[in-house]
């Protein structure tokens, strides 16, 4: 399941509340309040950036696919013809075709293991393939770096 920003923020928020009124109720100084809440924040934005960075490529298809019913594409043609997104598609036509053929693979719920028997390729090629696919498009979905 991929991390939400959102739902985490609120929980962290309502954490927080529930920390900072008995800190009150203890009599500690305001002063003291703040820099435990400006800690804490930021040690929650170094969480929700290790978070998003270790979310790879296959949440965002996953999520893609829960949030459009379609028909799953079959051949590597029908894959290029699903995307709409202009930057992932230029991207993607960059792309050879083995690698094109292990992401069908890959969406189509297929193990590593089976993907490089059907490619005839070793493991660690389908890995190092998508490592360097996901590398590729990281630009594409994080344009601006890691948040």
């Amino acid at each position: 399941m991929a991390y939400n920003h959102g739902r985490e923020d609120r929980k962290w928020r309502i954490w927080k509340e529930a920390e900072e009124k008995v800190l009150r109720e203890c009599g500690v100084d305001e002063a003291v309040i703040e820099q435990i809440r400006i800690e804490d924040r930021a040690d929650f934005n170094s969480n929700r950036r290790f978070y998003r960075w270790t979310s790879d490529f296959g949440e965002y298809l996953e999520g893609m696919a829960d949030t459009e019913p379609q028909a799953e594409p079959n051949t590597v043609a029908d894959l290029l013809d699903e995307i709409e997104d202009e930057k992932l598609y230029q991207a993607l036509l960059t792309v050879d075709k083995h690698t094109l053929l292990i992401l069908l693979l890959k969406m189509q719920g297929y193990s590593t293991r089976e993907i490089a028997a059907m490619a005839g390729l070793t493991e660690r090629a389908v890995y190092k393939r998508l490592e360097r696919l996901r590398k590729k498009l990281k630009p594409i979905f994080y344009p601006f770096g890691e948040i």
